[in-house]
């Protein structure tokens, strides 16, 4: 896992490999084979080229390997997903998918357990993802129905991670991780992980409603006008939902817990700005610059516990 970690980890998520390494040590084997495992199962259900129905079953023997029945897994099948990656990082990610098992396997059994949990849920909330959004394409968009479908499906890919992240820091850490009542705390960590999703669905719009694909709950996913309120909404709402990470992150113990849990708000919230300076909707996905990110990072070292 350490050299996976390594190769892997950083080309993969920029900001969530500096979490990792800011955290204490007890807590990275569980919190990074969680975070491997998510996203080998991402890559899956977003490889192109391949039917919907093939994903499915696909990630249906992922989550059956992942609470021990091996027999289901297709590794024959996975070869041809492979195949099918451009990103030469995530392509790695899964032809060394059986060292990210094996590292589950090496794992304490309730941070196992708690690894097995957080996955399982991302992965439900990839299937609606592909059974929602089925043959939708630019002319004909498929939406979200209503704000609780939304929230349902943020909470699914992100907001348990905020729920898993409070569980292992206890696991492994006990009252050196935080003195909040651990049921304050993992509230603040979903809600917390809500609002990392939705900054990622409002950047992502361009390419999504290329492909036919609005998450944002709106009668007609092809009017501008309403499409352009709609973001603004929930740009809002996405602000309100980072503050629950700079919340949390105050009331964890450790000065690099503290930095780890905070510094994808920070990033966050730079995006939403960055977001909201753009009139109408952006042709292609913004991004925050790598200067944005050092900001941030050296902000988080120096975040302060609430007194």
């Amino acid at each position: 896992m350490d050299r996976i970690d390594r190769q892997v980890l950083k080309d993969v998520s920029r900001s969530f490999y500096l979490s990792l390494r800011a955290l204490p040590q007890p807590m990275r084997p569980a919190t990074g084979t969680g975070y491997l495992l998510a996203r080998a199962s991402d890559t899956l259900a977003d490889t192109p080229g391949i039917p919907v129905d093939d994903r499915l079953e696909l990630l249906d023997a992922f989550a059956a390997k992942l609470i021990g029945k091996d027999s289901l897994w297709r590794r024959d099948k996975l070869k041809n997903f492979i195949a099918r990656q451009d990103n030469e990082a995530e392509r790695t990610l899964l032809e060394r998918l059986d060292e990210c098992f094996d590292g589950l396997a090496a794992l304490d059994a309730l941070q196992a357990d708690a690894v097995r949990d957080v996955v399982s849920t991302i992965i439900s909330g990839q299937r609606l993802d592909l059974i929602r959004f089925d043959e939708a394409t630019a002319a004909k968009p498929k939406v979200l129905k209503g704000e609780d479908e939304l929230e349902d499906y943020c909470y699914r890919v992100a907001g348990c991670v905020g729920g898993f992240w409070t569980r292992i820091g206890f696991l492994t850490m006990g009252e050196r991780f935080s003195d909040s009542k651990p049921d304050d705390l993992d509230a603040l960590g979903v809600r917390y992980g809500m609002g990392l999703q939705l900054v990622n669905i409002l950047r992502d719009m361009p390419e999504d409603l290329a492909n036919g694909r609005c998450y944002l709950p709106v009668s007609n996913p092809i009017d501008r006008e309403e499409l352009i309120a709609a973001r603004r909404n929930w740009l809002t709402h996405a602000s309100v939902w980072l503050e629950s990470g700079r919340r949390y992150a105050s009331r964890l113990q450790h000065l690099r817990l503290r930095a780890a849990s905070v510094l994808p708000a920070l990033i966050g919230e730079d995006t939403v700005a960055l977001l909201a300076q753009s009139e109408g909707l952006p042709k292609q996905k913004l991004k925050v610059s790598r200067g944005a990110v050092r900001s941030s990072l050296w902000k988080a070292i120096w975040w302060p516990k609430k007194t």
